[in-house]
């Protein structure tokens, strides 16, 4: 896809694949928002965004449903799934997307923090909990039961 000479950068989408975007130019901010709308709205502790223009976004499979969450802003998400996908403020001329709905989060990697009041005490301290990879949690056996219904991280 290719739109104004430019090629798509990064693309991803909702967890069962009726929502994809893409994204034409690298995000500008990438951040992580720790208000309390934010942790409502993703579900978790904070939310991860990566900013954008909307020139510069596109929907490529469906249209989100969408969501006023406050006097200003609006959010976006799957109505079939319920993946939350955006955050943008009303007539603004950006778009935030969740990190975790691009198809290689590992590419939008946050350099700031937002919202810090609300920043729950115990998230500063997260990389030195004890870990499991999912194959340990669960055991091979285990593992080669599961069938995913989650759509791919491609087109």
């Amino acid at each position: 896809m290719t739109e104004n000479n430019h090629k798509t950068v990064l693309t991803g989408g909702c967890q069962c694949g009726a929502i994809r975007f893409a994204m034409l130019k690298a995000p500008t901010k990438i951040s992580i928002c720790h208000c309390r709308m934010c942790q409502k709205a993703s579900g978790a502790p904070f939310a991860s965004l990566a900013d954008i223009e909307h020139e510069h976004f596109t929907w490529t499979r469906g249209k989100p449903a969408t969501f006023q969450s406050s006097s200003i802003a609006e959010r976006d998400f799957c109505s079939a799934c319920g993946t939350p996908l955006t955050y943008r403020l009303i007539g603004g001329p950006r778009i935030e997307i969740m990190t975790g709905a691009f198809d290689r989060p590992d590419r939008v990697v946050p350099t700031r923090q937002y919202g810090t009041e609300s920043r729950l005490g115990w998230v500063v301290g997260i990389a030195n909990l004890p870990s499991q990879t999912t194959q340990q949690n669960y055991g091979p056996e285990k593992m080669a039961t599961i069938t995913s219904h989650q759509h791919p991280d491609h087109d």
